[in-house]
Order: structure tokens, then sequence, then C-alpha cells
């Protein structure tokens, strides 16, 4: 833990301490809320003070305190992020961190909204927020119920749908239906299931491996090698098609950006931003797919040095060869151009296409983290055209939403480099013709991502 760190910690533990002074427990039920109260408090305070993400904070918390049992983590993890999801409007509550009314209401709702099981902790939260009614009222799945429900309770503060996303968040993203406005903040407001690819084995014997060790696993119906694996937290390293590379977790959304790339089996592709490799895997498995002699390859590039390696592991897992790793380590290209046929640039951006999965970072965030991106993200796209060849295909891609990141990055690279032209594209999962084509969360269950094809034709 770094000293800052350790100061906020030892800061919000006093605070903590503070607003549970004059809370008493009369079961153990209850002595359990108020201890599982503290914890959230403190790491919840300590997040926001050190503006760390929330899985960071969480991971070193479980490690200082090994005490904790499966039962105990599960709580703890669940009833944080879920504050996250909706703290766009708790954070209108009366001094929602500092009023021990309000911040047991906020347990107490979350439970209610993320449907927990733990209804004796709930009816504890709820009793201690004097909110005990709370208890038996009916479940809710939607959002504008939830809002209704949190204006009866707070009828001074007039809550909107819209406030589950920050106000800056609105002002760049292209516009939205109503419902289609709904539907973004309904799938920000649930967690997606597990996404995974499967590799060398068809998605039907995978799911029946997967089933017989216990796991949810369903096929999707877009994409032949994709599976879906549920919401329960799984231990990777006891599935023996991990262990033998038939398995590697990808999002959904993401794999839409490796289908659009569509690689054929003997081209050579540059994965110019792979990080730890999801991607450019994802390549070589498509390439495979179509001829397990396949001797097409793929060069990874990335500008640091621990997910390349990363990325080794992953292939060496999965016994694919053909795929070797470049590191950015200067402006120039850190790979040989006249060895590619097409490129892939799936650039660093705000990830607020990823909100999903952590509901934390649109509230540490800013608006600087969109408008801080482009001219980084147009100055990598701009160096990696320089390696595609006439007639072969430049993609770019992001896990945005944002206009800034995307339509108007390609804008300014097209508007410069004549010689780029975008191809239409069908989305997966609309069957809708784009050029420009942003995956959103709601159509398939999955993260947002943003992708667009080009071709260099002179």
């Amino acid at each position: 833990m770094t000293d800052i760190a350790s100061s906020a910690a030892t800061t919000n533990a006093a605070q903590t301490a503070d607003l549970h002074a004059n809370i008493a427990a009369d079961s153990s039920a209850q002595k359990r809320a108020l201890s599982y109260s503290s914890t959230l408090h403190q790491l919840i305070t300590q997040i926001f003070a050190v503006k760390m993400p929330a899985d960071r904070v969480l991971a070193d918390y479980f490690r200082a305190h090994k005490k904790h049992g499966s039962k105990d983590r599960r709580v703890i993890r669940e009833s944080l992020f879920g504050i996250f999801r909706w703290w766009g409007w708790y954070q209108q509550f009366e001094q929602p961190l500092a009023q021990s009314q309000s911040w047991f209401a906020i347990l107490a709702f979350t439970a209610k909204f993320e449907q927990h099981n733990w209804t004796d902790i709930a009816d504890a939260w709820a009793k201690f927020a004097h909110m005990e009614a709370l208890s038996n009222q009916a479940e809710l799945t939607d959002i504008a119920a939830k809002c209704q429900r949190l204006n009866e309770h707070n009828p001074q503060l007039k809550l909107a749908v819209n406030d589950l996303l920050p106000n800056w968040f609105w002002q760049h993203i292209d516009p939205l239906s109503t419902e289609q406005t709904e539907q973004l903040l309904q799938a920000m407001s649930t967690r997606p299931p597990i996404w995974a690819r499967v590799q060398g084995i068809s998605v039907t014997k995978a799911c029946q491996v997967l089933v017989e060790q216990g796991i949810e696993a369903t096929p999707s119906q877009y994409f032949a090698d994709a599976i879906n694996l549920g919401h329960k937290s799984i231990n990777l390293n006891g599935l023996s098609l991990y262990k033998n590379g038939q398995l590697e977790i990808q999002d959904l959304g993401s794999q839409v950006i490796g289908q659009i790339c569509a690689p054929k089996a003997n081209e050579h592709w540059w994965d110019a931003c792979s990080g730890a490799g999801g991607k450019t895997l994802q390549l070589r498995s498509l390439m495979l797919a179509q001829d397990p002699k396949s001797q097409g390859s793929i060069v990874a590039s990335d500008i640091r040095h621990k997910p390349l390696e990363e990325l080794h592991k992953r292939a060496k897992r999965a016994k694919y060869n053909h795929i070797t790793t470049a590191r950015w380590r200067s402006d120039a290209l850190p790979i040989n151009a006249d060895d590619i046929d097409h490129v892939l640039v799936d650039a660093p951006c705000s990830c607020t296409g990823t909100w999903r999965r952590n509901p934390d970072m649109r509230w540490l965030d800013d608006e600087s983290a969109i408008t801080d991106k482009p001219e980084l993200q147009l100055d990598i796209l701009t160096r990696s055209s320089h390696a595609v060849k006439v007639g072969s295909h430049l993609v770019y891609a992001t896990c945005s939403l944002a206009s800034a990141e995307n339509q108007q990055v390609l804008s300014a690279f097209l508007a410069a480099h004549p010689q780029f032209e975008l191809l239409s594209v069908s989305h997966p999962f609309t069957q809708t013709p784009a050029e420009m084509l942003t995956v959103q969360p709601y159509q398939a269950d999955s993260d947002g991502m943003f992708v667009a094809k080009m071709i260099k034709r002179r």
C-alpha cells in the first residue's frame, strides 16, 4: 500500500468509527451487518480519496485481511460495486458518506436494487436506516421504478434516471432516442455476463465439458466460437479447458473487433496496441479455424513490457505459433512494414464502454478521461497507418462510447489521409450496415465498443 493510500485508510477508519459509534446491534445478523458496513465505508471512502480503481483497492484489502471467508468476500465485493452502480443517485443524499442514516439507506437500497440474497444483513441495514418497511417491498427491476422509490424516500431531491451516469458523459455521445437512453441506462446498471471464446474445440463440446464441471455455459447466437459463462465467479485455473488453452475470457463486444478484422488464414497482421493480447489471440484463432496449417502471423506491440509477457504466456498455453511481440520503444514503428498486410489499432481510450464491469470509474474519472485522448489516438493511428500496403486494411477500434474518441478521430485521420477509404460493415448484433460501428451494451449484453474498417486505395 502506498503512503497516500495508507494515510487515507487511517483517516477513513476514524471517520467510519464515528459513523457507527452510536449504532446498537441486537442480534448476530445485526453485528455482522455493522461489520460489513464498516468495511464498505472504509473501502469506498478510500477509493474516492486516492482515486484508485475499486478492484485494486479491494484486492489489497483482501490480501491484508485474510480472515474473510468466501461469503464475506462476496457480500463485500458485490455490495461495493453495487453502490457504485447507483452512486449517481446516492451522491445526492444528504452527506451520503458522513451521515449515518444516509449511509445505511445506501446499503439497504443497494441490497434491494441488486436483489442480493443476504436478506438478514439487508434487513439490518434497513433497520439502522429506520426504513424497516423497505424489507417487505416488492423487488424492482426497472430503473424508472427504482428512481421513483428513491424519490419517495427523498422527496426533496427529485432524482432522474439520467443521473446514473455523469453529466459530462451525455455530452460526449451521439444523441440517443428515449428508448435507447433507457436501454443504455438499464444495461449500465447491471453486470454483463462473463464472455469467452473457445479455441481448437467446438462450442457444443466446450459447453458440455463446462456444464459437467458445474459452470453455467451457453453458446452465443452471434459468433460460432463465443460462449456465455453466466455471472458467477469462476476459478479459471481449475478449468481443464482454460489450462489447455481452449478457453479465453473475452467480452462479446471485444470479440466484434476480431470479427470485423476477419483475418484470412495466411495473412500477416500487426496488432499495434495489443495490451495482453486478447485480440491477438482471437486473430490467430480465426486464422486457424479456416486452416489448421495456417501460415498467417500476428505481431503484437505495446509500450508496456508486462502485458507482452502475459501475451507470451497465453499464446504458449494455447499452443499458438506465428505470434511475435515488438515493443514500442520510440516514435518509430517497432515492426518491419514490409512484413505486414493489415493493421489493427485498438487505441487507448476512456473505457466508457466497459463501465458495466467497472462502475467505480464513471465516478473516479472526469471529462478529461475523454478529452485527453483524441490527440494521442490520432497520433497512434497515423503512425500505424504507415505499415498498411495499398489494397490492405486498417482497423480502428476503442472500448469508448464517446464520439470525440471515435468518429471525430477517424474523420480527422481520413481528412489528412485521402488514400484511406471507409468500408461498410454489418453490425453483428443488429445486421444493419455501418461505416463507423458502435456496439451498445444493451444490444447483446456486452461491453460497449467502436470499430471501423478502412482500405488503402493508393
